[in-house]
């Protein structure tokens, strides 16, 4: 299944709660779900339980424990608040009745405001032509990174005993979604690696703990073969633990999102 019949597989839950889904090894991150994916459904499956004019504000995102590729997972809604302007969702992945991944999303209104603060992010990297970036190596580059087009302009490849510990570039899916949505982002801004892997010599194990999402609207249309900038910084990694913060900005350079994780790294 491509990326559209997972993120519409997962749209149908409010009609089907009791469905089941399988992500294939295509979108596997080792042995498990690609994170970006996982989080991808879970707000797909969301979604349809807010009204359509509360827009996605914020998004905080756990992965509890290992959700396997190719095999039966089941999602869950619980409506944690329902306010006048701000709906909270509470999404979970469970696999053999166990919490694998849990999503809590931030759902908002928008509303007439004299409060107006310009982004003044920006970036100056030339929009790439073609992806470029890890090749694929048997057991050491992540079988999803097949879907995902990576340009990288400045940073190291995993493994390669750098100084730096950033990652700047851009990124889109290689097939081209019939529309993009929020769920399409989300599992596009998952897609590059830790940024502290570059600083090691050696394939080491490395997973995203936590991961907080926030989307910033409005912002102009985006098209399905649309690029995505992207800047991830280290902000303070030790004890096995590291901190990044990352901007996103649209093709035409508009900041549509900002994203912090917490990664451990097993070196």
């Amino acid at each position: 299944m491509n990326i559209d019949d997972l993120i519409d597989a997962s749209a149908n839950h409010k009609q089907d709660p009791d469905a089941s889904f399988i992500a294939s090894s295509q979108w596997a991150q080792g042995r498990t779900v690609y994170g970006g994916l996982s989080a991808a459904m879970l707000y797909a499956a969301a979604r349809p339980y807010v009204a359509s004019d509360r827009v996605m504000r914020a998004n905080s995102i756990n992965f509890v424990g290992p959700l396997l590729s190719d095999a039966p997972f089941q999602i869950t809604i619980e409506i944690v608040r329902e306010g006048k302007n701000v709906s909270q969702i509470m999404a979970r992945a469970l696999q053999n009745g166990k919490t694998c991944v849990v999503s809590q999303i931030c759902f908002g209104l928008g509303r007439h405001s004299k409060v107006k603060v310009e982004s003044d992010d920006t970036h100056d990297m030339p929009l790439p032509k073609k992806g470029k970036f890890i090749p694929q190596i048997p057991k050491v580059t992540p079988k999803f990174l097949k879907n995902i087009d990576l340009a990288i302009i400045s940073g190291g490849i995993p493994f390669t005993g750098r100084k730096t510990s950033h990652y700047h570039g851009w990124m889109r899916l290689k097939q081209a979604p019939k529309a993009i949505s929020d769920a399409h982002i989300i599992s596009l801004i998952d897609a590059w690696p830790p940024t502290l892997l570059q600083m090691m010599k050696w394939p080491a194990p490395a997973s995203t703990v936590s991961w907080n999402l926030e989307f910033i609207h409005p912002h102009r249309k985006i098209e399905p073969t649309d690029w995505f900038a992207y800047k991830s910084e280290t902000r303070q990694a030790a004890d096995g633990y590291g901190h990044t913060e990352a901007n996103i900005w649209d093709a035409h350079g508009e900041l549509i999102a900002i994203s912090r994780q917490t990664v451990a790294i097993f070196d």
